[in-house]
This record gives C-alpha cells, structure tokens and sequence, in this order.
C-alpha cells in the first residue's frame, strides 16, 4: 500500500480551513488540519508546493519515519508554517493507520485514560451583568469549567470580548467566536495595562463570589504583560484559585517565568505560539509552568504532541491544548483522541464550530456533562464533505492587531 494522492482543500464556512485529504492505492483516506489563523494560504502553499510531492508513493503507515523525514529533510526547520504542514500529514496518516486498524484513534495512543475530557468554554462581557448572563449560558450548555474575559473600562474592543463588537466580521458572528475580520488590512485596537491590571481582579473577586467556590475559572492575559505586571497579576487573583492564568507574558524570554513564578501560585499555562518541544525544554525542566498550550495543528501533529506530554508528564505538568474555532474539527478531534489516552490530561478548550462548518466536516466527537470524547468511528471520526467545501471560497482574514493609548504596537 502506498499513498497515491494529497489533496489540499481550503474552505472558509464562516472562517478559512486548510485540511490535507491523503488518499491511498487502497482506496483509503485521511484528514489532517493545517489551519494556521490568518496565515492560511501560507501553510496551503508550503503543502500542495513543497509537501505533496514528496509524499506520493511513500508507505502511509510508516507515520514516525515520514514525520523525520518531513522535519529534518527540509532543513530548514520549525515555525508555525512548516510544522502545521507536518501536524496535516500526521492527523491523516494516523487517521489512515486508526482505520486500517478498524479502531478510533486513540485506541492505538494506549485506550482511554479517563470517561471524557473536561472541557472549558469562553464567557465574556462588556460589564458584570453581561459576564454574569454568559457564564450562565455556558452552565446551561453543560460547561463545567469556563474561561472569564471582561471589557475594560475606557477601552473599546478588546480581545474575546463579545459586547466588544466584531466590527468587521460576518452577518452575526461574534466576536469572541472568530476574531480574524475578513478587512484588507488587520483593524487595530487600543491596549491599557495598569487599567487592566486594576479591573480584573474585581471581575473575578465578584464572580467567584456569584458562582462560589467550586467553578474553575481560567483567564488569558494574551502576552500582553511584562513579567512583573504578570507576577503582580497573578498574586492579585490567588485569593479567587484560578484554575490557571494563560500567556501572561511573551514567553520568547523564558526567564522572565522565574520572575512571575517567584511572586504567585496562581497556576500558568503558557504555549498557544509555540511550534515544538524545544519552544517547552526550558519551561519544563526548570517547572515554570503548569500546562502545555499548544494546539496539536501547530506543532507537529499527535505524534510530536505526544512525545512533548510524556516529557511534560515527568515534571507533573498538564495538558492544555489550544481549542477555539481557529482549530478545524480535524484538529479538535486529534486533540479529543490524545487527551482521551494520554495520563497528563488537564483540560480541553472548546468552542462548537458553526452550523455552516460542521456542515462541511462531519464529527463524531460528543460533549456531555462537560466532557468531551473522541467517539469510536475507526480513524479521527471526522470526515469531509468536499461538494459542500466547495460552496464557500476562501476570504482574506486577518486578526486584529493592538496599540498601547500612545500608539505604541503592543502584543495583541
């Protein structure tokens, strides 16, 4: 058996898709997600140009082979391009190797480790009352964790915020669902730290008094802090036992986590930018944070993820993977299957895609009393409905950028 296609398929059903169709000289076939937010057509190019090739009439069960040889033979190594590229391959020859087999994929990762996945959603608003009615919402959907943004006050949009507008976007997408805004150029907003650094700690001190003190609730300070405004963060909430604190600051400088680990307990979940574990080898050996966010579509795909989390397991540290709707149900499915088996798991991020996209991939993954499960479809679970893809073209999307009052570019 040999592959005998690689197909790159880009559909935009509410926001733009790159999925990899690898079909074999037995009639089988698997999906992989290389969506890369905003930078789509980037990792489209690099597969159907530079990946595809090189694949045609290699063995699709030889997954660890055919990932090195995709790693290392480009020379030219890491970055979110070339390991979406790799994590697309991967996804669909593990989902070829899961069907073959005639089991769902993460029976081939060990079996279950667990009934489900705890997953968490994203409730947001512009004030208290609006924060308040969201997180209520989700409770109602069966969450059992859920992440707080809140509007700051002087502050116009602001990152996965809701109320915050979505100018921009399409029909009545909101924004907290899908932030890339189909303009000519990214739109910017306006960022204030020590506004921020003062407000949130009262969202959280009323929520935690409104839901009491069971909920677990995670916020995601977006690398917008340096590492002392981070380390005065999280000691300010550590009264409110967050589940965890994520990307508090830019974790290009490693070091500075020594600085915030120094000053807080408030668990840290650092890695939604990263591409490998070389991006984690510092953070884990010296245990300066508590989960891994990397999404298994950004870095190498379920056979890297999985090596990364064994790593991650030795220091006690869980998983996280990045799960919002810039993640294709391919790639949300291959994160279900290896959090279902890895023992590591902490929890899931997750957001249901819209009608329009499950329209075009079809899943088999469940969410239940605020679990998740793969399913036991034999493969991913997720298939593709190409005549449907079809129906809904790519659009030019960018995410929104950020300046400080001044002016200044700052992390978004």
């Amino acid at each position: 058996m040999k592959i005998e296609s690689a197909t790159v398929i880009v559909t935009s059903p509410g926001r733009n898709f790159v999925t990899l169709k690898i079909t074999t000289s037995d009639g089988v076939t698997g999906l992989g997600d290389a969506t890369l937010n905003g930078r789509e057509l980037a990792v489209a190019t690099y597969l159907s140009e530079h990946v595809v090739p090189t694949l045609i009439g290699r063995d699709p069960q030889n997954i660890e082979d055919t990932w090195q040889y995709l790693y290392r033979g480009a020379y030219w190594r890491r970055g979110p391009v070339t390991m979406a590229a790799i994590a697309a391959v991967d996804m669909a020859l593990w989902d070829i190797k899961a069907k073959l087999a005639g089991v769902p994929l993460y029976q081939l990762l060990g079996g279950a480790s667990r009934i489900g996945c705890l997953a968490y959603g994203h409730a947001s608003g512009a004030d208290l009352p609006a924060i308040y009615d969201s997180i209520d919402e989700h409770l109602e959907l069966g969450y059992r964790a859920i992440r707080v943004q809140t509007g700051i006050p002087g502050l116009g949009s602001v990152y996965g915020v809701a109320s915050s507008g979505g100018a921009g976007t399409a029909g009545t997408v909101r924004y907290d669902y899908e932030p890339a805004q189909p303009l000519g150029v990214p739109s910017e907003e306006q960022w204030d730290t020590r506004a921020y650094l003062r407000h949130l700690p009262t969202v959280f001190e009323a929520v935690r008094s409104k839901y009491g003190p069971e909920l677990p609730l995670l916020h995601d300070g977006h690398h917008r802090m340096t590492p002392i405004q981070a380390a005065k963060l999280g000691k300010s909430l550590e009264e409110f036992d967050l589940f965890w604190l994520e990307d508090c600051t830019p974790a290009e400088n490693q070091d500075a986590l020594k600085l915030v680990r120094q000053h807080t307990t408030t668990p840290l979940a650092i890695g939604e930018i990263f591409n490998t574990v070389w991006d984690y080898q510092y953070l884990i050996t010296n245990q300066l944070i508590d989960y891994v966010r990397s999404a298994v579509t950004h870095t190498g795909g379920i056979t890297a993820m999985k090596k990364l989390m064994d790593f991650a397991a030795i220091y006690q540290i869980k998983s996280g993977f990045h799960g919002p709707t810039d993640i294709s149900p391919v790639g949300q499915a291959a994160a279900l299957h290896l959090g279902l088996a890895i023992h590591n798991f902490g929890i899931q991020e997750y957001m249901k895609h819209s009608a329009a996209a499950l329209d075009v991939f079809h899943t088999s993954y469940t969410f239940e009393n605020g679990l998740l499960h793969p399913g036991e479809t034999p493969g991913l679970g997720v298939s593709l409905d190409e005549d449907a893809a079809a129906a809904y073209p790519y659009v030019q999307a960018y995410l929104p950028v950020n300046r400080l009052l001044d002016g200044t570019m700052h992390d978004w």
